[in-house]
């Protein structure tokens, strides 16, 4: 893993929205750093969550599983937060699993933690809510991604978003990504170049 990648978790907080210093404290207070080595599973389809992360150092990537192949979905990196939005929300088994890809730190925190803070706290209440905004919005933005754009335009947005992918992210995950196969990403970058 490179050392030039690395998030505070104060900023990772931050970048979803300032909270108050008490509120901060107590979000901070109920997080624990752990270390998971890479190919370790956060999360498995189907089955409910019961921790959310806050990514300081590492790669994630959700997938899911179909008869005919398995589809990356989601690439998380320093500063991304990992949360079991299906359980969170709606209490349901999560729709995809999340795998670590390189050996990560991360800032974990036990969900029902999080409902309390939640609950106790409307400064945290509303950066949930604006957590859950972002990754609406951040959702939306892939399906019309995948819908509208061309195969060549969606590398070149994912470039533009994650230009380091290429050296951390095995080309087949990343066509995978890319609803590609990994013969015409190659192409893509042949003719980008």
């Amino acid at each position: 893993m490179a050392d030039k990648y690395f998030m505070d978790i104060k900023d990772i907080v931050d970048n979803i929205s300032r909270l108050p210093l008490s509120s901060l404290n107590a979000l901070t207070a109920a997080v624990t750093e752990v270390e998971y080595p890479k190919n370790f599973h956060l999360f498995h389809e189907s089955k409910k969550g019961c921790k959310s992360y806050f990514i300081k150092e590492g790669l994630v990537r959700a997938y899911v599983c179909t008869k005919e192949k398995e589809a990356t979905i989601w690439f998380g990196k320093e500063g991304d937060l990992v949360f079991p939005l299906q359980t969170l929300f709606a209490g349901l088994g999560e729709y995809a699993s999340v795998e670590l890809l390189e050996d990560c730190t991360l800032y974990e925190m036990d969900l029902n933690r999080l409902q309390e803070l939640y609950a106790s706290d409307i400064h945290l209440a509303n950066w949930g809510r604006k957590y859950a905004e972002y990754a609406c919005i951040k959702a939306e933005k892939l399906f019309l991604t995948r819908y509208f754009k061309n195969s060549q335009e969606r590398y070149q947005e994912l470039l533009s978003e994650f230009p380091e992918i290429i050296q951390r992210v095995p080309l087949g995950l990343i066509a995978s990504y890319l609803n590609m196969s990994q013969v015409n990403l190659s192409r893509i970058r042949a003719l980008i170049k």
